[in-house]
């Protein structure tokens, strides 16, 4: 589903997502509470969010619906890669951040990675989190309550995988997984997937 409140660019992005192929667009909506209700009756795979909706904002919305469909996957779109926006929408469950200037491909790569469940930031909202996070980076570190295994663990968190994805890569059973991240949000007392990326930034843990 596409959600922005200017009519050409609306379809621009729809012809860019109509010409993929491999992307179905079942519903298009201009503001917050209309993209809630499509997103209530259709639940879509994955929700391309306008940030600058006129009244409610994107972030807003956002945490809105996905308190009704956690399900769905949000790539957030901006015409600008601010780290706050970044963060915000984060924060309110989105799994990507991508910028109108990046171009049609850059979108059509966020909606498919998205839809697999990871995270997708273009390069400049990478590059904002990273140098906001340097900025305001506290003395000390709690990496070293970590074990190995914790560590490898939360660098895949932070890259978007499933506990499924992770224990494939490392070989593990999925319920470990589950006791590794329990573990390591209980160590660092960061209790979900936003901020324990931020941390893992942070700490030089993974690279975007």
């Amino acid at each position: 589903m596409l959600v922005d409140d200017h009519r050409k660019l609306r379809e621009a992005l729809r012809a860019t997502l109509e010409k993929a192929g491999d992307i179905e667009l079942v519903a298009e909506a201009d503001d917050g509470a209309a993209a809630r209700e499509l997103a209530r009756e259709l639940a879509p795979d994955v929700v391309v969010m306008d940030i600058g909706l006129a009244g409610k904002s994107g972030i807003d919305a956002t945490r809105r619906m996905l308190a009704k469909n956690p399900g769905i996957k949000v790539l957030s779109l901006s015409t600008l890669a601010d780290p706050r926006m970044v963060l915000q929408m984060l924060q309110a469950g989105a799994h990507g951040y991508v910028v109108k200037s990046a171009g049609s491909e850059e979108l059509l790569r966020g909606v498919r990675a998205v839809a697999q469940g990871e995270t997708h930031l273009y390069a400049e909202a990478a590059a904002a989190i990273v140098d906001n996070l340097r900025k305001q980076s506290p003395q000390g570190t709690r990496s070293g309550t970590l074990g190995r295994r914790e560590r490898e663990v939360l660098q895949l968190i932070a890259a978007g995988k499933t506990s499924a994805q992770i224990a494939g890569a490392l070989h593990i059973a999925t319920g470990t997984v589950e006791v590794h991240r329990r573990n390591i949000m209980r160590k660092l007392d960061l209790h979900n997937v936003a901020v324990l990326t931020k941390y893992a930034i942070r700490e030089g843990l993974t690279s975007i």
